[in-house]
């Protein structure tokens, strides 16, 4: 008697909290970057249960995967760069972005050889970089910002870990990489910054897209998650220290690493989701309107895209708008 009593307890608080969430669990695809392991400090800190914002975070070792994971519908939103959704988007996958995660300020390079001290040097070499990516409109945009043309070196397509490796192994002379990356190919002295995200301000935003069909039948949990991730923005701006100690885990980093790491990822919290977000700021720096015209025309220039989708057809502010109030 005793056993079906206990049973019929669990049962009526599987009820229960599912009658608060009032949703099944949505999946969050998330990878190695500083703007969206921060989601692991709001699990820590119990904010999605604060909320009531009924996510699962779904780990991906390759960051490539969890676009497609997204576009395939396997996922229901993904933390994605909108230099990646735009392809998907123009080809009608129905997606839209409902946050801004951040900017990277500092956290993508390209790195260089210690032979190779300029621009100059880097004339007729070998970048390696994944193509049609961000690190590739990076690399051409410090290009053509330092008087070179992209046709000067020689793009050579490889995954960004590929590249890493291949630099420190002086294989390649150059690399456009992300953190880790850039940390390790520094602390093995086999490479340096020649140009970072830090001298481009704006020009990678990263989001959270979302399928459309979970968008339109749980619209509330996605202002909860707009409000658990400003929560989260504020602890780790008032306490960089205990959230890298959070973090840095989930990487295989130490906390010391990781809130150097930490640093090169300008979060966006409240304000800067308003003016990243609404179509009557699109002139500004953070501006996902002014971004997606800039790297659509990268992406069109490459070949990845054909038209530059609509940005107010795909980004959607009423999350991060009702979640402000």
């Amino acid at each position: 008697m005793k056993k079906h009593f206990k049973i019929g307890l669990l049962a009526a608080a599987l009820l229960s909290s599912s009658a608060a969430y009032g949703t099944p669990e949505i999946t969050l695809g998330l990878s190695n970057w500083p703007g969206w392991v921060a989601w692991y400090v709001a699990q820590h800190n119990g904010y999605f249960k604060e909320y009531h914002a009924n996510f699962k975070l779904v780990w991906f070792t390759s960051y490539e995967t969890s676009v497609e994971a997204l576009s395939a519908g396997r996922i229901d939103a993904n933390c994605e760069a909108l230099i990646d959704a735009l392809a998907p988007i123009e080809r009608g996958v129905p997606i839209k972005i409902v946050l801004t995660t951040d900017n990277s300020a500092g956290n993508d390079a390209l790195m260089v050889n210690n032979s190779i001290k300029n621009f100059a040097g880097l004339k007729g070499k070998e970048i390696g970089v994944r193509m049609d990516s961000i690190e590739q409109y990076l690399d051409e945009y410090a290009l053509k910002k330092n008087g070179l043309s992209p046709n000067s070196v020689k793009f050579v397509n490889m995954s960004t870990s590929d590249a890493a490796a291949a630099l420190m192994a002086g294989r390649i002379p150059a690399a456009g990489v992300w953190n880790p990356w850039i940390q390790r190919i520094e602390n093995r002295k086999a490479g340096h910054v020649l140009f970072s995200s830090a001298s481009a301000p704006g020009v990678i935003p990263d989001t959270v897209a979302v399928q459309e069909k979970i968008l339109k039948e749980y619209p509330n949990q996605f202002t909860k998650l707009a409000k658990v991730w400003f929560k989260t923005v504020q602890f780790i701006d008032k306490h960089p220290k205990e959230a890298a100690a959070i973090m840095a885990p989930h990487v295989d980093l130490n906390a010391a690493e990781y809130e150097q790491s930490l640093s090169g990822t300008k979060l966006f919290g409240k304000k800067l989701n308003h003016l990243s977000m609404n179509t009557q700021y699109q002139n500004m720096t953070v501006s996902l309107y002014k971004s997606t015209k800039d790297t659509g025309l990268f992406l069109k220039s490459v070949g990845a895209i054909k038209k530059i989708p609509e940005p107010a057809l795909f980004i959607d502010p009423e999350f991060v708008n009702q979640a402000s109030k």
